[in-house]
C-alpha cells in the first residue's frame, strides 16, 4: 500500500510518502513541504497548496492519503486556515478516487512512539528510525506528514477488519429484526384466527 500523508498548514503544508505491506519493509518514497507565500491572498495561498498537493498525488499515484484531523487550538485563525487546507486536499484526492483518512495528531503520535504525547523530537526520530533515514527530515511538518503515513499504514488494516466486522453486525441486526418482525406478525395472526 502506498500512503501520502499531509501535515495540513498555510504557510508549509507537510508532505510524505510510503509504501510497504503485509510482510514487507517500509520504504519513504519522498517527503517534503508545499509553501505559501504569506503576503499572497487566501485564495491565491489555497491553490499554491492545492496545485502542489496535486503534483505529489500526480508524481506519486498513492492508494490514500491520510491527513492530520484538525483540533481547535487557542489560535482560531491558524485553526481556520489549516481547516481549509484539509478541505483542499481533501478535494484533490477525491478528484481522483483516492481514499482519504484523517487521524488525530495523539494517534499518529501513539502509533509512531507508543505514546500520545510525544513531541516534535521523538515523533522525528522514530520516523527516521523506522524508515532507515539517514538525516531526519526536515522541517518538523514534513517528518509529521511521513509519520501520518505511517500510522495510517500500520493502521489500516485493523481499521478495516473493524469496518467489515461493523458491516456483517449490523447485517446480522438486519436479518434478525425482520425475522422477529415475521415473526410478531405470524403469530398475531395466528393469534387472531383462534380469537
Amino acid at each position: 500500500m502506498r500512503v501520502l500523508g499531509v501535515d495540513p498548514g498555510l504557510t508549509r503544508c507537510g508532505i510524505g510518502v510510503v509504501e510497504g505491506g503485509h510482510r514487507r519493509g517500509v520504504r519513504c518514497l519522498g517527503v517534503g513541504v508545499v509553501r505559501s507565500p504569506v503576503e499572497e491572498e487566501l485564495p491565491r495561498r489555497l491553490l499554491t497548496i492545492g496545485d502542489g498537493v496535486e503534483q505529489w498525488i500526480h508524481e506519486h499515484r498513492p492508494d490514500v492519503v491520510a491527513i492530520e484531523r484538525v483540533f481547535s487550538q487557542h489560535n482560531v485563525r491558524s485553526v481556520m486556515g489549516t481547516a481549509q487546507v484539509s478541505g483542499v486536499v481533501a478535494l484533490a484526492a477525491a478528484r481522483r478516487d483516492i481514499p482519504v483518512a484523517f487521524h488525530t495528531p495523539s494517534s499518529v503520535k501513539a502509533a509512531i512512539s507508543g505514546s500520545g504525547r510525544a513531541d516534535k523530537r521523538q515523533v522525528t526520530a522514530m520516523v527516521s528510525k523506522v524508515l532507515g533515514l539517514s538525516t531526519p527530515p526536515k522541517p518538523a511538518d514534513a517528518a509529521d506528514a511521513l509519520a501520518l503515513a505511517l500510522c495510517h499504514l500500520w493502521r489500516a488494516p485493523m481499521t478495516d477488519r473493524l469496518a467489515e466486522a461493523e458491516q456483517r453486525a449490523a447485517s446480522l441486526a438486519r436479518n434478525h429484526r425482520q425475522r422477529l418482525r415475521r415473526a410478531v406478525r405470524d403469530s398475531s395472526g395466528t393469534g387472531g384466527n383462534q380469537q
